[in-house]
């Protein structure tokens, strides 16, 4: 149509010989998106408008290939020591043996809005050694030291062509003696959904981030304060159930569970956050309409019943490890969620380290080497009145007192290495 004015024509865009649009003046058609359903023949067919000449072009066939499906990073493990390694793989569709190269991605934080908790926009950075994909669909990370988010992606194809970024899964380095803690008021895992709940990050000075893991994705908030503080409190109402842990730097503290029930109708399990160290003594309370029931409840340890108490509250004096399980209460044939209770066991206390024995050993030792020395140099001094039969059995004795000597010598020192120990 370069010879003639456009002006003068109308336009009509077949599919597979059926209309797409009107005629009209307008000559271009887009397509909003390709799908494998709009694999065909196409055809435009222009109209004079002042006469009956009709023009038509060539037929194109569009092929559109079914897009490859996102595929599903996996991380193991998530949590870990610090400087720890870890592994990600990626699965749920593109295939090494299709062609498929895959690279590796860490997601960082963009944007976080400080006034709600909300989910947070990532950009997405390839990792060290991913810039040309890699043949196998699995990549360690080393040398972890604070959480992240990590993704993948797979491509082939000369432009290459790219799946989808996979959901993002996390991998927290935790330090079992972490100067970070978290604090949950009031003190149970399980909380109705409409209650006021604190949770208080404590520890070194520095910004805070409180993170939570629940069924709708990785959520985090971040205090309000630009200074380094070294405790912040946030304060819910309607929180949803999820894992919670804070961040402060490069350490984050250990993750606590929180449930949270609907209504005030249900049944709900008081139970400590932390775990409970042992030979303290533990309650665990059953509530029913948002107040602890004064009337009889069932107290479940993994499945089974415990025992039932017409105070609605199950005491453990001592706990020991045997006690560490899943818990649950009943009221009225109504069941709380299950809680799991942890038992930590304090370590043992260390050896003596009483400095006595090391005396005593010492002591003995030297008086004992001393007696030989005198010994020794008396039986030297009457050398000279000495036979040859005599001088002969002189030196024999000179070699066992010197055996006698070494083996004081090494007695002490063997004496003093295992009281080290």
């Amino acid at each position: 149509m370069r010879e003639a004015n456009v002006s003068e024509w109308f336009y009509e865009f077949k599919w597979n010989d059926k209309p797409l649009v009107p005629i009209s003046s307008t000559n271009v058609f887009r397509i909003p998106e390709l799908t494998p359903d709009r694999n065909g023949d196409y055809q435009c067919i222009a109209h004079h408008n002042s006469s009956e000449e009709n023009r038509r072009s060539n037929r194109a066939t569009l092929s559109v290939s079914a897009a490859a499906p996102r595929p599903v990073v996996t991380v193991s493990p998530s949590w870990l020591t610090p400087g720890a390694s870890g592994t990600l793989t990626c699965g749920g569709g593109p295939h090494p043996t299709a062609g498929w190269r895959f690279y590796w991605y860490r997601a960082d934080l963009i944007s976080l809005d400080p006034s709600d908790m909300h989910t947070a926009e990532f950009s997405y950075e390839l990792l060290p050694g991913s810039d040309g994909g890699t043949e196998q669909n699995s990549f360690v990370i080393r040398g972890l030291t604070e959480s992240a988010g990590y993704a993948c992606r797979a491509g082939r194809g000369d432009p290459v062509f790219y799946t989808k970024y996979s959901e993002k899964k996390w991998v927290w380095p935790v330090d079992s003696y972490s100067s970070v803690s978290l604090t949950v008021r009031p003190d149970s895992v399980q909380h109705f959904y409409h209650d006021l709940i604190r949770l208080t990050c404590e520890g070194n000075p520095a910004k805070w981030r409180l993170w939570r893991f629940t069924e709708y994705g990785v959520r985090v908030l971040e205090c309000e304060s630009q200074e380094r503080i070294t405790s912040f409190t946030w304060t819910f109402i309607n929180l949803r159930s999820g894992v919670v842990w804070c961040e402060s730097g490069s350490e984050i503290s250990n993750a606590v569970n929180i449930t949270t029930v609907d209504t005030y109708a249900d049944v709900l399990l008081e139970s400590p956050v932390h775990p409970v160290t042992g030979g303290q003594s533990v309650t665990l309370s059953c509530s029913w309409d948002g107040r602890n029931l004064d009337s009889s409840s069932s107290f479940y340890k993994n499945g089974e019943l415990l025992q039932s108490d017409v105070r609605g509250k199950l005491e453990i004096s001592a706990v020991s490890k045997s006690d560490e399980g899943f818990y649950k209460c009943e009221h009225s044939g109504d069941f709380s969620p299950e809680s799991w209770m942890s038992v930590k066991l304090t370590p043992a206390a260390p050896p003596s380290t009483s400095p006595v024995p090391l005396v005593v050993g010492l002591v003995g030792g030297f008086t004992l080497i001393l007696l030989l020395s005198l010994l020794l140099l008396c039986w030297c001094r009457s050398c000279d009145f000495l036979s040859e039969w005599e001088l002969v059995s002189f030196w024999s004795h000179q070699c066992l007192l010197s055996h006698l000597l070494m083996s004081a010598v090494v007695y002490i020192i063997s004496h003093m290495v295992a009281l080290q120990l």
